[in-house]
């Protein structure tokens, strides 16, 4: 079993953060092997010295849906300190709450996915903080989907937003300490960063090979599995396909009241479909998109991890679905998304209005890789310069 972080901390609290004021941003999925909560950790570890807690998006105890469902400030009932909400008002701390402690530590589970924001709050915390000369410690956890592979085009320019505010893929393969280190050395904030790392998490593990319990760090991230397709069904946030929620397989599930499978299915590729099962299935969403009504789509079920690609998978779907019903009851999301009040969330998503263009013309996936593929071995270059396992 592999010791996170956090438990590296209690087990030999660096001496440099004696006597130091902590500020810790976690919510409830941030607990040790024995689901004690961090904030319980660190107080244990380094009594009288935490001072406030800072939460996500979702909330605190990720009990917020998706896309603009803002979290207020509030006290924290276990530690009667207070707990400022980075998904509410503001998305970044701000002087007055950094005030408050001399070093930041954070402590979230990411998904491995660039449109996740946990890990945009982390870089706008590392902003904040070498604006106001803070100390930022990641006491860091697994990437859930492993850290060998990247997937997917570089997010363009013009497509930045809080879903996505540097040029990375998809599917970025590092952990939360060591994008830390990226977003920091390469993206030029300069904040003064520590990394708590692990011990003993190798880059070929998935999370169920880890040996560790996984807690929902947002309320539609249920298992590790829903981990391993999120880099590519995120896409039907853009669209008027139902992702799964309201149902109890979020992401795995996905459809429409217009999806007819047998057809569907006829118009795919299978090359693009290595590793996983598309089941065909019925569903009734309790709530989010066609809450109550019936819909047809699929059950997507990964046979292999380690040749599914999640990315390239979800756009032969996509590109399926804007082939057999881009005229036919297909539709795009439109703004906002994610506080962006102009651009299509699709492209915000994707990271690229040519790629969605190229899926509209009926361009194979294949094809459309090929375009990304130097700058994804760039990116591979580079992310190698900043791992730590």
């Amino acid at each position: 079993m592999i010791s996170i972080g956090l438990e590296e901390l209690a087990a030999a609290p660096p001496t440099w953060l004696k006597g130091k004021r902590l500020g810790l941003l976690c919510n409830q999925a941030s607990t040790d092997r024995f689901y004690r909560h961090s904030r319980e950790v660190v107080v244990a570890a380094l009594p009288g010295q935490l001072t406030c807690i800072f939460s996500p998006q979702h909330g605190f105890f990720a009990d917020r849906q998706d896309n603009m469902i803002e979290s207020g400030h509030t006290t924290d009932d276990l530690t009667g300190l207070p707990v400022f909400s980075l998904y509410g008002d503001q998305r970044r701390p701000d002087p007055a709450m950094l005030a408050h402690l001399d070093v930041l530590l954070i402590d979230l589970q990411d998904v491995g996915t660039r449109v996740y924001t946990f890990i945009w709050t982390m870089f706008y915390c590392l902003e904040a903080a070498a604006a106001e000369g803070k100390l930022v410690v990641i006491l860091d956890r697994p990437n859930p989907i492993g850290g060998e592979l990247i997937e997917g085009n570089l997010l363009a320019a013009d497509c930045h937003s809080f879903v996505g505010l540097r040029s990375i893929p998809m599917r970025h393969g590092l952990t939360m300490g060591e994008l830390a280190r990226l977003f920091n050395d390469y993206f030029g904030i300069g904040a003064n960063l520590a990394v708590i790392p692990m011990r003993g998490w190798q880059r070929g593990m998935n999370f169920r090979d880890t040996g560790f319990p996984w807690l929902f760090p947002s309320p539609n991230m249920p298992t590790p599995e829903t981990a391993l397709v999120y880099p590519g069904q995120v896409l039907w946030e853009g669209a008027n396909v139902s992702e799964g929620r309201g149902t109890c397989l979020p992401f795995e599930l996905w459809g429409a009241p217009f999806v007819e499978p047998a057809r569907f299915v006829a118009a795919l590729d299978q090359a693009d479909l290595a590793g996983c099962l598309l089941r065909p299935v019925a569903f009734e969403p309790t709530s989010n998109k066609f809450r109550g009504e019936l819909c047809r789509g699929f059950h997507l079920q990964v046979l292999d991890p380690a040749i599914f690609r999640p990315y390239r998978t979800s756009l032969a779907l996509l590109r399926a679905v804007l082939e057999l019903y881009g005229e036919a009851g297909f539709a795009y999301k439109k703004p906002p998304y994610e506080y962006e009040f102009h651009k299509l969330p699709m492209d915000m998503i994707l990271g690229s209005v040519e790629l969605r263009q190229g899926l509209e013309a009926g361009r194979r996936v294949a094809d459309l890789e090929v375009g990304w593929q130097e700058e994804l071995a760039g990116f591979e270059r580079l992310r190698r310069e900043f791992m730590l396992y």
